[in-house]
């Protein structure tokens, strides 16, 4: 049965009635919840929480089964109204490509430097809370599991090997050094338990012991880890970093919810750099008369008005930012939920280089979270370049936008409020709202301007070298042209992004690992700002941008083919 989504943002703020459709989509949402506990820690639901999920081929294989079993379930439910056409067609465009690429053994292999389940492994325990002594025993029975989960987590990439898909040497190397940083001394592992106290005082002596015991035990897993990635894999890894045009389609696809033409989007890629790279030059010009963009780039790292020192003035600063976007914006170009209202500024306890978002609990009991991984030595910020970060992690960038669908209890079904996260809605969203917030004069300071700009030509560089590097496109002359490697990836990445080397290290690496994630964002933009514009086209007279806002928000998360058909028609 096929249908075609309308509108799932009704004029009106009646109740959606349970449907058919909503039942499928809750049994599905409640099976996911209760095979993942580390799924539930991120809701903040307490389900499972001293486990992990079985990240083994028979893991994976039971959820390929549930993923079957309720498209089977889709083809007989009955849509109700616009708002379940849109439930419809977005399950089955995740759902089906979840199958796809489970059928192409892809789902198995997981071995970069940015996002792997070894990652998730660690990272639950930001998200876990830590205020009761029972919470802390949860905490502690869950360390003592972290090797069974590794074990099944290699099991399935020693199973992708077998299948004859061969992890790419750069990234095993990466991966290893950083599972070996979280258990050197002083590393992730030792600091947990250093900071490891409830919201009334110390842990008592048994618990911490307890605690420390377990602590040891995923130690030992997670240097295990690292001996069979140095080991085993290593040995069966490959030297070529791309993964080719048909992997790159099909994670493409489900990065975005869509398929691009990848000629036309490299072209557009390469105009769209040059065309923010002119808006740069223009605004050294605002900051310094004459100056070149690396000039202005070097004037505005030596202005004392720019600068913070210390990683408590840094999440103190991204703190007052972030809460003062929610009260300028609310009411007059947005409607911010209330419990949306707050959002935390957090220092990571990892120091990979990444700044990322994690959503509230269900019942914003544990709110909304941006975090800074500050790279190891790195000390000193320059809020020139960080401030249209704040906008893009918080208000209204991830924050609105993720804290608007959980709160849509009336309206969305809960797979659609929490488990419909597609990166190029909603890093697109985020790119969106960088840009929109410089259009109601939050960044009319060059300095900021330029900040949103060096982020917006590192991300534009990033389409570039994402799709020609795993596609095989001929790379640009600048850089030599032929066939990408990192030292032109290295090259063009540092040519038209200022960045630190650490971060910069970071981020080519990211694409390198993780093919057709980067470019979600750009690609994610231009959709939001081709509908904006399309909207504005069709009434001139009537357009309301807040009312823009408010129908888009409404609809939570989305492919980026069903949010097209849900806003335009």
């Amino acid at each position: 049965m096929t249908t075609t989504p309308d509108s799932s943002a009704p004029a009106d703020n009646a109740v959606h009635p349970h449907t058919e459709v909503d039942q499928v989509a809750e049994r599905y949402y409640s099976a996911v919840v209760e095979a993942s506990p580390l799924f539930a820690t991120e809701l903040g639901l307490d389900v499972r929480q001293n486990e992990y999920d079985d990240l083994s081929p028979a893991g994976l294989e039971a959820r390929y089964r549930l993923t079957m079993n309720t498209l089977d379930e889709l083809d007989q439910a009955m849509p109700g109204d616009d708002v379940d056409k849109v439930t419809v067609a977005a399950m089955r465009n995740r759902l089906g490509l979840q199958a796809e690429v489970h059928d192409n053994g892809f789902d198995l292999l997981s071995v970069n430097g940015i996002e792997t389940d070894l990652h998730s492994i660690r990272a639950v325990y930001d998200a876990m809370p830590t205020d009761t002594l029972e919470q802390w025993e949860t905490i502690a029975r869950r360390l003592s599991a972290v090797p069974a989960a590794i074990d099944g987590w290699m099991a399935s990439q020693r199973a992708t090997v077998e299948a004859g898909v061969l992890p790419a040497r750069r990234q095993v190397l990466l991966l290893a050094d950083q599972v070996t940083g979280w258990t050197a001394s002083g590393g992730f592992l030792d600091q947990y338990l250093a900071g490891a106290t409830t919201s009334s005082g110390p842990l008592p002596e048994g618990l911490r012991t307890r605690l420390a015991e377990s602590l040891e035990v995923a130690r030992g897993g997670f240097e295990r880890a690292v001996a069979e990635l140095s080991g085993p894999l290593l040995a069966a890894s490959t030297d070529e970093d791309a993964v080719g045009v048909q992997r790159y389609r099909l994670a493409s696809r489900e990065f975005l919810g869509s398929t691009i033409d990848l000629v036309e989007t490299y072209r557009w890629g390469q105009e769209e750099l040059a065309r923010i790279e002119e808006l740069q030059r223009q605004t050294a010009s605002r900051i310094r008369p004459g100056a070149s963009v690396s000039e202005a780039i070097a004037i505005l790292d030596a202005d004392p008005k720019y600068q913070i020192q210390g990683t408590t003035a840094l999440r103190e600063w991204m703190q007052a930012r972030a809460d003062e976007a929610i009260e300028a914006l609310d009411g007059s170009h947005f409607d911010i939920p209330a419990p949306a209202r707050r959002i935390e500024g957090m220092i990571a306890p990892t120091h990979d280089g990444g700044v990322y978002y994690t959503s509230p609990s269900e019942d914003f009991s544990r709110p909304g979270r941006m975090w800074w991984a500050v790279p190891e030595g790195v000390d000193s910020f320059t809020t020139w370049r960080e401030l249209t970060t704040v906008y893009h992690e918080g208000v209204p960038g991830h924050h609105l936008q993720i804290s608007s669908a959980i709160a849509q209890h009336d309206r969305l079904n809960s797979w659609r409020r929490n488990d419909c996260w597609v990166s190029g809605h909603g890093e697109g969203w985020a790119l969106y709202a960088e840009w929109l917030m410089a259009d109601l004069g939050f960044m009319d300071d060059p300095g900021h301007f330029m900040g949103l700009l060096d982020g917006q030509s590192m991300r534009a560089a990033r389409v570039v070298l994402d799709i020609g590097l795993h596609c095989g496109f001929d790379a640009p002359a600048e850089v030599g042209g032929g066939i990408w490697n990192w030292d032109k990836a290295w090259e063009f990445f540092n040519r038209h992004v200022s960045m630190d080397e650490g971060s910069a290290r970071f981020e080519v690496n990211r694409y390198f690992g993780w093919p057709g994630q980067a470019p979600a964002y750009k690609l994610g933009e231009r959709t939001w700002l081709q509908l904006r514009d399309a909207a504005r086209a069709a009434d001139p007279q009537g357009f309301d941008l807040k009312d823009f806002h408010t129908r888009a928000l409404a609809l939570g998360g989305l492919p980026l083919d069903v949010l097209r058909s849900a806003m335009l028609h």
